[in-house]
């Protein structure tokens, strides 16, 4: 059974720095293109950023380009997000999950990101 672990996210100011990971167990991880998502309250849950299994294919949503770096460690079985200049309306949940495929594999808890102004 996949599992995700979602983590790093907290309260910051606008303009601060946060850097999310994503553990994943029970899979081999390098066979999977992953994602970051988020949902802000009231709102659905959208893909920002994805990655190849090997990181070498890379995407990210307009809102965060150039603001936000996804990259993993296959070796940790691990999915990060550095985000920078962060913006209020970067406020929401963040999750990881499996982008591509026919299904997603069970959400983990996804990790709160707040940025104040």
């Amino acid at each position: 059974q996949v599992q995700l672990v979602e983590s790093g996210g907290g309260l910051v100011q606008a303009g601060g720095t946060l850097t999310l990971a994503c553990g994943a167990s029970g899979l081999t991880f390098a066979d999977y293109a992953m994602g970051w998502f988020r949902q802000a309250p009231g709102a659905g849950r959208d893909v920002v950023a994805r990655i190849s299994g090997s990181g070498s294919n890379l995407y990210y949503e307009d809102s965060v380009k150039g603001r936000f770096t996804i990259s993993r460690d296959n070796a940790k079985n691990t999915v990060y997000l550095h985000m920078n200049s962060l913006r209020p309306e970067d406020t929401a949940v963040y999750y990881c999950n499996r982008v591509g495929g026919a299904y997603f594999f069970k959400w983990g808890q996804g990790t709160q990101v707040t940025v104040s102004s």
